[in-house]
């Protein structure tokens, strides 16, 4: 796979106060409700939630199912489970798999709770700090889970800047925090897979580059899906701007002089994969942990 080299490093200032006020909030909560984008299971861990957690219970929710490969997320669930993590599949857009969250809050907590009983305590409601990169659903999810409008909830990074406590009934409270990423990515795969599915701003990347990277990943992880919607059989030694351009040309886009509008077909490629327009894709398997 020849990728271009892209230097994809996003660390906005209020990320280092973000971290603070979760570091200094998480004495205040019983467990960490970590979400994580079920397309890149691996790439969408913050491996500085361990810390921040402080050895308080995790529950995993493998979020964006929708847009993930079917197959992949079992494969990922049966991965988490297998390795003593509680873990729940959700689209929290549509809702699907939310109404599993409290019950398994109550399973991971149940010597917690019975300690609260113990004290006399019973009534004393869970309080759950929800965690998770830029863009993976978390005030999304928060709103399913609480069957209303609570959190500010957006299709693009750093919406959400402060700590918002949400009530939700039957004796759960949620902690909403800001998307939270690391000053450092550990490889470029990492880097460019928070950028594929919009964890990091576009305007800080080379997008035509990024996108020609997109679809040497999807001819060698996906190649029928990448033939079918955008009308071309990909060259399996052709470079990733060669696909690009090759697609950029099937879809017409040409500017003066003939030459193809790559950039137009980089902002569309990103898109389409984003919305899962061109399919249900997984970046990451399992054996990727290897």
């Amino acid at each position: 796979m020849d990728e271009n080299r892209i230097n994809i490093q996003w660390f906005p200032g209020h990320m280092t106060k973000a971290k603070r006020m979760m570091v200094d909030s998480v004495k205040l909560v019983d467990a960490i409700c970590e979400i994580i984008d079920a397309r890149i299971p691996i790439s969408s861990r913050n491996p500085e939630l361990g810390d921040i957690a402080g050895g308080r219970p995790r529950v995993v929710i493998l979020n964006r199912t929708d847009l993930a490969d079917p197959e992949m997320t079992r494969r990922w669930a049966k991965y988490f489970r297998d390795s003593g993590i509680y873990v729940i599949e959700t689209d929290s857009k549509s809702g699907k798999g939310v109404n599993k969250f409290s019950d398994s809050l109550r399973i991971v907590l149940k010597e917690k709770l019975e300690q609260y009983a113990a004290k006399g305590q019973a009534s004393r409601p869970l309080r759950v700090m929800v965690a998770g990169i830029p863009n993976v659903g978390k005030s999304t999810f928060i709103n399913k889970v609480a069957g209303r409008k609570a959190a500010i909830a957006a299709n693009k990074p750093g919406v959400t800047r402060g700590k918002q406590w949400i009530s939700i009934g039957k004796g759960l409270e949620l902690m909403d925090t800001p998307g939270l990423l690391w000053p450092k990515f550990d490889s470029q795969v990492v880097g460019e897979n928070l950028a594929f599915t919009g964890a990091v701003k576009d305007d800080v990347i080379d997008t035509e580059a990024l996108a020609a990277n997109l679809m040497l990943r999807l001819r060698d992880r996906y190649p029928k899906l990448l033939e079918a919607r955008y009308k071309f059989t990909p060259d399996p030694e052709a470079k990733g701007w060669e696909l690009l351009e090759q697609a950029a040309r099937k879809r017409g886009f040409l500017i003066s002089g003939g030459e193809v509008d790559t950039e137009r077909m980089a902002a569309i490629l990103l898109e389409e994969f984003r919305s899962g327009t061109i399919g249900r894709i997984t970046l990451e398997t399992p054996e990727d942990m290897e």
